[in-house]
């Protein structure tokens, strides 16, 4: 296929799990892209999903490559390696989910594979295709402070990776695409209740243009939530990546207000008269918008949004966070 071809992009999923699953579901039904097949080791998975959605079952990543101009890798983050330089080698452009690999040995191997190929690595950072996220990007100038937290209750599947880089990477990525300078300091504690690495996790990052980002994640919640708040010279910002809300508080509005309790037009200590806006957010599906995205991007032949240097940098940040709790666990 060349770019900018008006045929459908040929899309796969390598591992069609509990999330590829839903890779499969979206390109399925994705205007411009076509289901191609997937390379799934179960077979009864791969029988369900391919009856699903009328493609094929490729019985090698090989085999797969040369079929698709496009293919997801879903599959545990220890395997993301393995399959990704197959596919590679067959010059297919990847999204490759969070994060971009274990170690930042193997995302240099797989990028260098990439650039060799003359392949697209778009990382699967979702949240950067959240409506919330698209709001921030127009909204954040300057932040001054950052806090992020993120919970989720237990679950066996995924503990096999500590917290760090099974939630907090999410809000590593938001603050580093958000913050636009370099990392000054990392400070970093954890503490690992039933897996092998940490549950809960909090690091503060200081960038060199004077931000402090403090970022909390816990997979021992009883609850969900993904909440970030910001604060810079003209603002204060309260998002709520999962509910798709928030509110806003401009510091022109704190002004006009004290001009209004100055005149007598509101009571001294009156806050219900702080104009708090709630933000018009559009929902939308993060995950269908950010495969849209991908494919976009290999019809174009245009770096993804997401791309391999911003997904390299978070791996590179959470690892040094998880290093650090480890060492202090000692």
């Amino acid at each position: 296929m060349l770019f900018g071809s008006t045929e459908r992009i040929r899309c796969g999923v390598a591992g069609v799990g509990s999330l590829g699953q839903h890779h499969a579901r979206i390109y399925a039904a994705l205007p411009g892209a076509e289901l191609t097949g997937v390379f799934e080791t179960s077979d009864e998975r791969a029988a369900e999903i391919c009856a699903k959605y009328n493609c094929r079952r490729f019985a090698t990543l090989e085999e797969l490559g040369e079929a698709c101009d496009a293919v997801s890798v879903v599959v545990p983050t220890d395997k993301h390696e393995q399959v990704a330089l197959p596919l590679l080698a067959r010059k297919a452009h990847l999204l490759i989910e969070k994060p971009l690999c274990a170690s930042l040995e193997e995302a240099e191997r797989v990028l260098a594979a990439a650039q060799a190929n003359g392949c697209l690595v778009q990382v699967g950072h979702i949240e950067h295709f959240n409506p919330v996220m698209s709001f921030l990007e127009k909204q954040v100038g300057a932040p001054q402070y950052i806090t992020a937290e993120r919970l989720a209750p237990y679950q066996p599947r995924g503990t096999e990776f500590g917290v760090v880089l099974d939630l907090m990477i999410h809000d590593i990525g938001i603050v580093l695409a958000l913050v636009k300078s370099p990392i000054k300091r990392i400070d970093s504690v954890g503490v690992t209740v039933l897996s092998k690495g940490e549950d809960i996790a909090n690091a503060r990052i200081e960038f060199a243009n004077g931000c402090v980002a403090n970022l909390s994640a816990s997979r021992m919640s009883t609850k969900k939530q993904r909440e970030i708040r910001i604060f810079q010279s003209d603002a204060y910002l309260s998002l709520d990546f999962m509910n798709q809300a928030g509110h806003l508080v401009k510091k022109s509005d704190i002004i006009a207000y004290g001009l209004k309790m100055k005149v007598g037009l509101v009571k001294a200590g009156d806050l219900s008269a702080i104009p708090v806006k709630d933000i018009p957010i559009e929902k939308g599906e993060p995950l269908a918008l950010e495969l849209a995205s991908f494919v976009e991007s290999v019809r174009e032949a245009k770096q993804p949004k997401v791309g391999a240097a911003l997904g390299k940098s978070a791996l590179e940040v959470a690892i040094t966070i998880t290093d650090q709790i480890r060492k202090g666990r000692g």
